[in-house]
């Protein structure tokens, strides 16, 4: 039994809390509060500056404003209300306190009530009179006073509860107090909500400003602002959707950004990963805020239900205090469940919102980031480590919208809970909080642990990333050299390095789980143990108010893994996105650039000197001056390496400029000397964002030789070009490029030797037609090494060792200089070294025609390429992404459970949970069974026994609880490693024609985005989903211990809840899968951006570019946001349904006879009742969820589908070890095309090539010349016919072995980042004596 001395420290500490509870504290804060709004109304009213003309902004002020003054002409009403019912109501209180002798009850009530009436009047005054009058186009409620509003509502709903609480213990509640509280929580709400849909209807932030101001010019061409005016008279609903653009986002965010982090003028900002969050936030600020409010109702409501179970089971025990309080406390435990779910999923959606507007504005910022940065950032951030930023990083920064509260919210939950605590087992509450705080504390070194892991595991998914795009990237060169199969395993090794990260990284977070849900049961123990030693009587009541209590707080403390992980990962990806924010741009002080028509001189540079390292030690350009006048064309020449490209580099503003001056002047085109080509219809390639023009349209595929090209193409200037223009010749690619830039009618034209990936005959051509036609009157800076080219240029700059060694007119340099003379003479070698070869070929001609060796070319079609004609329609060839329809399959849930050690595993983990949640329903159900009733009567149990019988089930629950967790993380890691080298396999295996038709976005979405759910996500959702039928099961079969004919409400609802999961999925699944497939293109558009990036500066087409960005970010954001709407849809309708289930049983409870039941078993059943929402909801959302995750694996599923090509070695057609000897081909009757749904590119070709001679192939460009030699190496095979190499029919062996045997140097250079030596022996299989010997 407690000591005298004990009693008495009990009581006086449990009387601390309660003053804080009382009406007189409730009053004292009310008043002061409401004092507090009249000081600040009346000093804005008082003290406020002249206000602005209601004329200065007519034109825009008055876009939304008359949906504004609706809820401004609200809120008026409603405050003038609560005005007048103040007003009375402190009248009426001084009439009844008059005649009390002024009591301090009184006092308060009384002065509580004067200073609401003054508040009020003060405020319903100001927005009658004051408020919108200064200015006109004021639309928004000041921030002040929302908060305020919002103050207003947390202490009515706080004054209500407290007056709830005494009508419950008995007390009389006068009525005018209950009609106070009622029209103080409706006047809070309808506040709340005019400032709510106030700011969102008329666009009252910089997010929401309209985005086209119509009293001002009309936005360019190149203008990224194309969500227009459309806020305009937009409803509440339509401004929800059109203010979630990238457009009406973006500027806001970068404001934010720029004032935290400033940008300088050496294009570097100091981004660190606090200053990047604390813009997110500023950014979503209404959305933190809104979500917070209703983050702190769903907490205050969840924690009613343990608050009542002590008064229940006095009521049902038969308390006479509690006699006649049934019904109120059925009423009180619905109520609080009604506002928990609709603060709950409310809540939820805003967050989700946060969520998609947080990820885009990181999307946006990066995009715009890697088309500024400078030469020397590229060189350290590769393509591969910039998908993963915006494909994982901003995912993941995205996905902490769900626990941006915590930071506060878990502090309250646990305060509250041990304050419940503590009014039930009073000193036994500070043991509850040593406990929890141990708990924390455990997890902070395996945090930082995971952190670590976690930085590790992505920079190791970067480097794969990296490597992953370079091989897609040449893919091609890879199967003509017979390496796929090297570089897999160079992949596969870089995976495996990952791979040991990862289950470093799985394993850490499985103990970390272990340990967190171990700790409900924990802290229980050490209460009820303290308990025990402190002499403190556990009666049922308490007891059960205690379980609840610690029900109710294992969902944060359960959730704490995920949220540790959550911000492990969220500071990781931060801290990457604010590294790369940090990166070098190109100055924008390079180059002067002046309007047109400002200068006659179109180019000038004066004593420049440039460098790619950006270092006076190591110059690429020195000493440069020149001048280029309105209307001249400039020749550029030199040898190799001279500096050529490097000077229009210069001129553009690439090259890091070290002294000098240059200056342009009029808008710029440039063409490259590696074709930069996007992958979308040839017409979209040539316009480049300017509108159509159909005359000057022909007149540029005229002059660029395109138009019989477009005559072959299947759809003409419809034809969807392949990812880096894998469906063109080069020189297609090339006159592509040209056209491009004669469309954009530029004032300056920079030429970076197109021609040489043309034919002579081609070029002369172009050369006639654009530079000396289309061009003559422009200025024109072209690159050549082609003499003939020369004389046509009103200027000749010779570059030798980055210097201009010679300048001048033809003839005028022609004898006045070495270096002039020595490429002009290296021509004519040229020449004669080719003359002779053409007089022996003629000496040869009786040979060639002689019947050793004949070359019959068929150009008629077969017979059999007619009838394919016939069967096959011609097609793109880059298709639609292929998506499954209809529900996943069971096939791929089979798949994936099946995949890790054939599903044996599954049995074992599912009955670690089933036993670990019969001991814990056993535990509770023990503590509520054996505790006594009350204090006056003896239990059937003594008191140790009671924790030493509860203690040995807890832990042998705990003991399951890590059998489960490490056998889910053994199959996680299994699953995930299995199905990405299954993938890869696949894909190395797969066939060219696969990666000419599939954009890479679409492989590395699956290789980064799809993979990372499989590694992290998909495991832990389908056991989610296992462990939450256990728990529902479970506690449905505690209900029905006391109440089995809750059954007849649950049987019904269960089926409710079924059919509304089925009707939504079928909806939820479809927009995931349009997730899935609206990603790959940004991906793609963000790999195509960063490769020509360049081109896209010279142009000045950023703004065009960033407004593509925004759109497919929009395209690809609206089914996310669709998805969770309806979620929300779902989970509110799950959530009522659970609550009716809950009401049903309570009100069984409360009208069966005093002494039928156990009072400890209904209120057990009670307190399991209260989380049966959560468990349902999470059960049903868990569904939902996995079959949007399990998407993922049905993505890389398909992969595992894809056709391979033909075996590498076929043993049974063995070759020789000189094979071919003889190096004789023979071509009979061969057809080849690209893809079955694409016109034939060889039409019955009959060809023999003698072995032992030089052959040369020519013909215009995209006839065919490339197709026939990668028909040689089976990239394509033949559709019809066959290729003989000495005899051997080439489709009988292996790829590997031919291919191996045959060499080629591609038309495209191709180089791997790395040493030259690594480039020079990719697979290592030579020393470097052996490579010394081959270069000397």
């Amino acid at each position: 039994m407690p000591t005298a001395a004990a009693t008495a420290a009990s009581a006086l500490v449990r009387s601390l809390p309660c003053f804080f509870l009382r009406t007189v504290f409730l009053h004292g804060a009310s008043a002061g509060a409401h004092l507090l709004l009249a000081l600040a109304v009346s000093g804005r009213w008082l003290f406020a500056g002249p206000g602005k003309d209601g004329d200065i902004a007519v034109g825009r002020a008055t876009n939304g404003v008359g949906g504004f003054r609706r809820y401004v002409g609200a809120a008026r009403c409603t405050a003038w209300a609560m005005a007048a019912f103040d007003l009375l109501l402190a009248a009426y209180s001084s009439y009844l306190d008059s005649g009390t002798g002024w009591p301090l009850d009184a006092l308060a009530d009384q002065a509580d009530a004067a200073a609401r009436a003054a508040a009020w009047l003060l405020l319903a005054a100001y927005l009658q009179f004051e408020f919108g009058r200064r200015r006109r186009d004021e639309k928004r409620f000041p921030a002040p006073l929302k908060l305020w509003w919002a103050l207003f509502l947390l202490i009515s709903l706080l004054t209500a509860a407290v007056h709830a609480a005494t009508s419950l213990d008995g007390l009389p509640v006068p009525a005018h107090s209950w009609a106070l509280d009622f029209l103080s929580v409706l006047a809070a709400v309808l506040l709340l909500v005019a400032g709510s849909l106030g700011e969102r209807g008329t666009g009252g932030s910089a997010s929401e400003e309209p985005l086209l101001d119509l009293t001002s010019e009309p936005a360019g061409e190149n203008s990224s602002a194309y969500a227009g005016s459309t806020f305009t008279g937009a409803g509440f609903l339509s401004a929800l959707t059109i203010a979630d653009n990238v457009a009406g986002l973006l500027p806001s965010f970068k404001t934010n950004l720029d004032a935290l982090t400033g940008n300088g003028t050496t294009g570097r900002r100091e981004v660190t990963a606090f200053k990047l969050a604390k813009a997110l936030v500023r950014t979503l600020r209404w959305h933190v805020a809104v979500t917070a409010l209703c983050a702190l109702v769903y907490n205050v409501a969840t924690y009613v239900g343990p608050y009542l179970i002590d008064s229940l089971v006095r009521y049902l025990n038969g308390d006479e205090r509690y006699a006649t309080k049934g019904q109120l406390l059925v009423l009180t435990f619905v109520a609080a469940k009604v506002f928990e779910c609709l603060s709950q999923q409310h809540s939820c959606f805003r967050l989700q919102q946060a969520r998609i507007r947080g990820r885009s504005a990181l999307v946006a910022v990066v995009y715009e980031k890697g088309l500024a940065l400078s030469s020397r950032s590229r060189q350290v951030r590769s393509s591969g480590e910039m998908i993963n930023i915006i494909s994982v990083d901003a995912d993941r920064v995205g996905n902490f919208s769900w626990y941006i509260h915590d930071l506060w919210l878990v502090p309250l939950q646990v305060g509250m809970a041990l304050f419940i605590l503590y009014s039930t087992l009073v000193l036994a509450s500070l043991a509850a909080l040593g406990a929890t705080v141990v708990v924390m504390l455990l997890n902070v070194p395996p945090g930082k642990v995971q952190e670590k892991f976690q930085r590790k595991l992505m920079e190791c998914k970067d480097v794969r990333m990296k490597a992953t795009s370079e091989i897609l990237r040449n893919m091609k060169i890879l199967k003509l050299q017979a390496w796929e199969m090297k570089f897999l395993s160079k992949i596969i090794g870089l995976r495996k390095t990952e791979t040991n990260w990862l289950k470093k990284y799985l394993y850490t977070s499985t103990m970390v789980t272990f340990v967190l849900w171990s700790a409900p049961t924990f802290i229980a123990v050490v209460t009820f143990g303290a308990c025990m030693l402190m002499g403190i009587p556990l009666e049922s009541g308490k007891v059960l108010s205690a379980l609840a209590t610690f029900r109710v707080l294992q969902e944060p403390i359960y959730s704490l893994p995920d949220r540790i992980s959550a911000t492990i990962q969220t500071k990781v990806s931060l801290d990457r996105i604010a590294s790369f924010l940090c990166l070098e741009e190109l100055p924008t002080d390079a180059v002067q650039r002046l309007p047109s028509g400002i200068s006659d001189m179109a180019i000038e540079v004066s004593n420049g000197c440039f460098s790619w390292e950006a270092s006076p030690e190591l110059p690429t350009l020195k000493d440069l001056n020149f001048q280029v006048w309105q209307g001249m064309h400039v020749a550029l020449c030199g040898t190799v390496s001279s500096g050529k490209s490097s000077l229009l580099s210069c001129i553009l503003g690439e090259v890091p400029k070290l002294s000098g001056m240059v200056r342009t002047c009029g808008t710029m085109a440039y063409v490259t000397q590696s074709a930069w080509i996007q992958s979308c219809k040839v017409q979209e390639n040539i316009l480049f964002g300017r509108q159509m023009d159909i005359e000057k349209y022909d007149k540029v595929l005229e002059s660029s030789l395109l138009k019989k090209d477009l005559e072959n193409f299947p759809f003409g200037d419809q034809t969807v070009i392949g990812e880096q223009g894998i469906n063109l010749s080069g020189g297609q690619k090339q006159r592509i490029q040209i056209a491009r830039a004669l469309y954009q009618d530029a004032d300056v034209y920079l030429f970076d030797d197109p021609f040489s990936a043309v034919d002579a005959h081609t070029g002369s051509h172009l050369f006639k037609e654009c530079l000396l036609g289309a061009l003559a009157s422009k200025t024109v800076v072209y690159v050549t090494h082609q003499v003939e080219f020369l004389p046509a240029a009103d200027l000749i700059l010779v570059i030798k060792d980055g210097r201009i060694a010679q300048a001048g007119r033809y003839n005028e340099i022609l004898g006045s200089g070495q270096e002039f003379m020595e490429l002009v003479g290296a021509h004519q070698d040229a020449l004669a070294a080719f003359d002779a070869i053409d007089g022996a070929n003629g000496a040869n001609e009786a040979f060639a025609s002689g019947g050793t060796a004949t070359a019959i070319l068929s150009r008629s079609l077969s017979s059999a390429e007619k009838e394919h004609i016939g069967n096959v329609e011609s097609g793109q060839l880059v298709q639609e992404e292929e998506r499954e329809r209809g529900r996943v399959g069971f096939w791929v849930y089979w798949k994936y459970l099946t995949l890790a050690y054939g599903g044996a595993l599954v049995p074992f983990m599912l009955s670690a949970q089933i036993l670990f949640e019969a001991l814990h329903i056993a535990s509770n159900y023990w503590m509520a069974w054996a505790a006594p009733v009350s204090k006056n009567i003896e239990g059937p149990v003594s008191m140790s026994r009671l924790i030493y019988v509860y203690v040995t089930l807890a832990l042998g629950s705990s003991l399951c609880l890590l059998v489960r967790a490490l056998f889910l993380v053994s199959a996680a890691y299994r699953a995930a490693t299995l199905l990405f080298n299954k993938m890869h396999v696949s894909i190395f295996r797969a066939p060219m024609s696969f990666f000419d038709s599939t954009p890479s976005g679409r492989i590395l979405n699956r290789a980064s985005t799809d993979q990372s759910q499989v590694d992290t996500s998909i495991a832990n959702k389908m056991g989610s989903i296992a462990f939450s039928i256990i728990q529902l099961v479970g506690t449905v079969a505690v209900m029905s211990q006391v109440a089995w004919q809750v059954f007849a409400v649950f049987i019904p609802v269960i089926a409710v809840c079924f059919w509304y999961q089925r009707y939504y999925i079928d909806t939820a699944r479809e927009l995931q899968r349009l997730v899935g497939v609206c990603k790959a293109p940004i991906i793609q558009h963000f790999v195509e951006s960063i490769s020509g990036s360049t081109t896209i500066r010279s142009f000045c087409k950023e703004n065009q570019f960033i407004s593509t960005n925004s759109m497919l970010m929009d395209t690809y954001s609206r089914p996310k946001f669709y998805n969770a709407g309806a979620m929300e849809w779902l989970c509110f309708r799950m959530d009522m349904l659970s609550s009716l289930t809950f009401a049903f049983c309570l009100v069984f409870l409360i009208n069966l006879p005093t002494g039928l039941i156990n009072p400890g078993l209904a209120g057990l059943a009670v307190t399991y009742g209260l989380n049966l929402n959560i468990m349902q909801v999470t059960l049903v959302s868990s569904m939902c969820n996995l079959e949007n995750k399990i998407i993922s694996v049905e993505r890389i599923l398909q992969y595992l589908q894809i056709s391979e090509e033909p075996p590498l070695s076929t043993p049974e057609n063995k070759l020789t070890h000189n094979w071919p000897s003889e190096g004789e081909i023979q071509l009979n009757n061969l057809h080849v095309k690209y893809a079955p749904q694409l016109p034939f590119i060889l039409k019955g070709l009959t060809v023999t090539f003698p072995g032992g001679m030089k052959t040369g192939i020519v013909g215009r460009t995209g006839s065919g010349k490339s197709t026939l030699i990668q028909s040689l190496f089976r990239i394509m095979d033949p559709t019809v016919g066959q290729i003989l190499v000495d005899g051997v029919d080439i489709c009988t062996i292996g790829l590997h072995d031919l291919r191996s045997r045959l060499s080629i140097i591609p038309q495209e250079p191709t180089m791997f980042e790395g040493t030259v030596r690594n480039n020079i022996d990719p697979l290592g299989e030579y020393t470097d004596n052996q490579i010394w010997e081959i270069g000397m």
